[in-house]
């Protein structure tokens, strides 16, 4: 079976605390897509795969076209690390 690798790619994102929606804001002021902050200090995402919900905890990536998406904070822990 073929094998591939992601190719290095750098994105913006910001970690969801439930409190921080200006600074997901401004990660979001290009975005093709639109979130909406629920009552529940929750984040709904309009993904190019439909809505998805972004719990504390979670972070908010702007992936290669301007698109929003969550992601796990476990997940991007073991996907990204930090650069300049």
């Amino acid at each position: 079976m073929p094998k591939f690798k992601k190719k290095p790619v750098v994105i913006e994102a910001v970690k969801w605390t439930g409190y921080n929606y200006s600074e997901v804001i401004i990660l979001a002021e290009k975005s093709t897509r639109k979130m909406y902050l629920n009552h529940n200090k929750t984040l709904t995402i309009y993904t190019l795969e439909g809505d998805h919900i972004a719990n504390i905890g979670d972070w908010v990536i702007k992936g290669v076209k301007d698109e929003l998406y969550p992601c796990r904070g476990d997940i991007f822990e073991m996907t990204y690390e930090p650069c300049d």
